[in-house]
């Protein structure tokens, strides 16, 4: 059992929503998560959805905004939502940002220095904190699935495409789909992974796919007047992509939504159902 420290806790339709801290030791630091228990897990083992959030984002935005704990209680799923980035690191900078350094860890291990010593994301999001969340909860660890939204999406294509035996599902909101061609993600790849661009690759849905493919259908949900849809999230290049290598893809274009969490909202059922399907 990991040392996990509860910070809040709160009744939620028959279930709990609780907000978490711990040390990691592969951030080398404190990370916070929140963790959304259905009423079916007082009774038996729940299979694990995670959801990773996007740049300036928290451990408690997706809870306290998307509205998914409804439909997670409804088909008995475990909820798990982590910070963005490690924080209060001391590294100098780390906070000059929005779209670097804090709330931004872009879900990748970082390689350069000063970063890598904190910013190791993607191995906290596929080994620690699913170690952590099946040791203390009532969970099935041979179910689980993972969603996101913007750089989260990016994360979550990443770490399933690359993970797919403990990944059973993945769908996203808006991702980030092809990072290494927009400027959101050559900012944050050059500053963590370095100016070698051949180790960005690994990190780049878009690349993934054609190297790896997936197992199961993808859902993405991108709003039309979503302000970052043209020049960072460019979903066209990950749909292009698949349709080489024939990776199952459901893309489903939003007339009139936006970026936000109201975005979210509107469809977060039909992704809650999406990984029920595959993770019941």
């Amino acid at each position: 059992m990991t040392n996990l420290t509860l910070i809040s806790e709160y009744q939620c339709f028959g279930g709990k929503v609780g907000f978490y801290s711990h040390f990691s030791s592969t951030c080398n630091g404190e990370m916070r998560f929140a963790v959304y228990q259905p009423p079916q897990a007082t009774t038996e083992p729940v299979p694990i959805l995670y959801f990773l959030s996007g740049l300036t984002c928290t451990e408690e935005n997706f809870m306290v905004k998307a509205g998914a704990q409804r439909y997670a209680a409804e088909y008995g799923l475990v909820l798990v939502a982590p910070d963005t980035s490690p924080r209060n690191t001391g590294i100098p900078g780390e906070d000059d940002d929005w779209d670097f350094g804090t709330g931004a860890g872009f879900y990748v291990d970082a390689t350069t220095e000063p970063w890598r010593s904190h910013y190791q994301m993607y191995s906290y999001v596929i080994q620690e904190l699913p170690a952590v969340i099946t040791a203390n909860f009532s969970t099935q660890a041979d179910k689980q699935g993972i969603f996101g939204h913007s750089m989260g999406g990016h994360g979550a294509l990443v770490c399933a495409m690359r993970n797919p035996k403990l990944f059973k599902s993945v769908s996203a909101f808006a991702p980030i789909a092809a990072p290494t061609r927009c400027p959101w993600g050559q900012k944050a790849f050059s500053r963590y992974l370095g100016t070698n661009q051949e180790g960005w690759r690994s990190y780049d849905a878009s690349e993934l796919v054609k190297q790896l493919g997936y197992h199961s259908p993808i859902l993405i949900d991108q709003g039309t007047a979503d302000k970052f849809l043209a020049e960072q999230l460019q979903p066209e290049v990950f749909e292009q992509a698949c349709a080489q290598v024939k990776q199952p893809l459901n893309l489903r274009y939003q007339q009139g939504y936006d970026h936000s969490y109201y975005f979210i909202a509107s469809f977060i059922e039909d992704h809650i159902r999406h990984h029920a399907i595959a993770l019941r």
